[in-house]
C-alpha cells in the first residue's frame, strides 16, 4: 500500500467527515460532498443514457472523470466503503428521474467471490442497496459470478472485453427473473461489455427486461 493511501485511511477514520472528491475536512453532519464539489460534478445530461447489446439502456449520473474518477477507485480498490452512501445518494435520484416505473426488481453486478473475499466488500452491492434506502427498494441477488476473470480494465479493446466476459454469470434462481423486468446497478460503465453479458443472462433465463444504472460512465 502506497503511504499516502495509508494516510488517507486514517484521516477516514480519525476524520471521517472529509469531502470524498476534494478530500477538505467538512463540519461534522454535513453531507459528504462539499458545495464546491457539488456544484462542479461532471454530471451527464438526460442521465447519460447509452444503449447496449441485451439491454434497453443504462443510465449514470456522472462523467468518470476528475475527482469522480479518484473518488471511485478509492471506493472500490482502497476501502473506502462510507462513500457508498453519497454515491447512492446520487445514483438513486438518477434512477428516480429515468427509469421510475420500468423495473420490478432492483439488483446490481456481483463480484466473484475470490474477488470479494479479498477486497473486504462488493461495491456494486453496497450501491444498489445505499440507491434502494433512498428508493424504498429492497435490492434482491439475481446473479452470481461462476469465476474470476481477467479485470475488464485491463482487456483492452470491445471484443476482447465481450470474450473475457462469456459464461462468468449465471442467475441464481430462474423462477425469481421470469418475466421481470430487472435493474442492474453497478458503479462504472465504459464499453457495457460486463452489462451486456449480465443482461444476456438474464434474459435467457426468462427476464422480460435489463435495464441499467452506473454510478459513472465514460464520456
Amino acid at each position: 500500500m502506497r503511504a499516502r493511501d495509508l494516510t488517507d485511511r486514517v484521516l477516514d477514520l480519525v476524520y471521517p467527515t472529509r469531502c470524498i472528491l476534494c478530500r477538505n475536512f467538512l463540519t461534522p453532519g454535513r453531507p459528504r460532498i462539499c458545495p464546491a464539489c457539488g456544484d462542479s460534478l461532471p454530471r451527464t445530461e438526460n442521465g447519460g443514457r447509452k444503449k447496449g447489446d441485451f439491454f434497453s439502456e443504462c443510465v449514470s449520473p456522472l462523467y468518470y472523470e476528475g475527482t469522480v474518477k479518484e473518488a471511485i477507485l478509492r471506493y472500490k480498490f482502497r476501502g473506502a466503503q462510507a462513500y457508498a452512501d453519497s454515491f447512492g445518494e446520487l445514483l438513486a435520484s438518477c434512477i428516480y428521474e429515468e427509469l421510475e416505473g420500468k423495473y420490478d426488481i432492483l439488483s446490481w453486478v456481483p463480484l466473484d467471490p475470490g474477488r470479494r473475499r479479498s477486497r473486504g466488500y462488493d461495491q456494486a452491492e453496497l450501491l444498489a442497496r445505499a440507491a434502494g434506502r433512498k428508493l424504498r427498494r429492497e435490492p434482491v441477488a439475481v446473479l452470481c459470478k461462476r469465476r474470476g476473470v481477467k479485470p475488464q480494465s485491463r482487456t483492452g479493446e470491445p471484443e476482447k472485453r465481450k470474450a473475457n466476459i462469456a459464461g462468468a454469470y449465471r442467475v441464481k434462481d430462474p423462477a425469481l427473473v421470469a418475466g421481470k423486468r430487472i435493474l442492474l446497478i453497478d458503479d462504472i460503465v465504459t464499453t457495457g461489455s460486463t452489462l451486456s453479458e449480465c443482461a444476456k443472462t438474464l434474459l435467457l433465463a426468462g427476464a422480460e427486461d435489463v435495464r441499467c444504472a452506473a454510478l459513472a460512465s465514460t464520456r
